[in-house]
């Protein structure tokens, strides 16, 4: 198990991420658009690195539904490799079975 400390830390920037996505699209949009002046783009990627380091996506990190492992999580069921291959030998994933040849 993660600690619970790491849990609450992404649960936080998931929130943060939320509150701060319609403004950061908004900065985005004015910085990518060829019609901004300059000046403007400039303010705009000034605000956008004002803006908490946490409220950017990619700063959030897969973790394990069950036990909340970071590493080796599937996209797919959201589970960490250990619990895959457990739940799946139990037969707790539906259309999930382990190869053979």
């Amino acid at each position: 198990m993660a600690k619970a400390s790491m849990i609450a830390r992404e649960r936080k920037r998931e929130k943060t991420v939320i509150r701060y996505s319609k403004k950061r699209a908004e900065l985005k949009e004015m910085i990518k658009n060829p019609n901004t002046s300059d000046e403007e783009r400039a303010q705009a990627q000034v605000k956008l690195q004002k803006l908490p380091r946490d409220a950017n996506p990619i700063r959030k990190q897969r973790r394990c539904a069950i036990t909340g492992r970071p590493h080796a999580v599937y996209r797919k069921f959201g589970l960490g490799r250990n619990k895959l291959r457990e739940l799946a030998m139990k037969g707790d994933i539906p259309g999930l079975v382990k190869s053979s040849w």
